[in-house]
């Protein structure tokens, strides 16, 4: 039997490389920990895991077909653990970035039932912010 821990990494495929790095690294706070321009591909830390970033226009991109859009999505959403999630100081945060959250609301996520906000990065992919598991 296989027993699936976490999380591992994240595969985007971007096309403003830029762009995403100030929204994953500026304003989510990841970290690069591993950059291959040769293929296009930068690695960043997120906690526990990673999210890689391939542009497509870049090696690896191009061998993923058509680029991301609002008809060709890659991805429906990933969802990170936030800790500690307070939302006045996220909400407060993210608006400092000029991104806007969508509502809180009690979303069922690896550790049980507990508060979510929805907030999107530059290229449209949704990123799901998790607090803790309620009671």
């Amino acid at each position: 039997m296989i027993r699936l821990r976490e999380i591992d990494h994240v595969v985007l495929r971007v096309i403003d490389l830029d762009a995403m790095l100030a929204f994953y690294a500026g304003v989510l706070g990841c970290t690069v920990e591993r950059r291959r321009d040769d293929i296009g591909l930068v690695q960043l830390r997120a906690g526990r895991c990673l999210v890689d970033l391939v542009p497509v226009s870049g090696e690896l991109g191009r061998a993923g077909g058509a680029p991301p859009g609002r008809e060709g999505r890659n991805l429906d959403h990933v969802c990170f653990r936030v800790d500690p999630f307070d939302e006045t100081d996220i909400r407060r945060h993210l608006a400092s970035h000029g991104v806007e959250a969508g509502p809180l609301a009690q979303r069922y996520g690896a550790e049980g039932e507990g508060p979510s906000l929805y907030v999107t990065d530059p290229e449209g992919n949704v990123v799901e912010l998790k607090g803790p598991a309620a009671g």
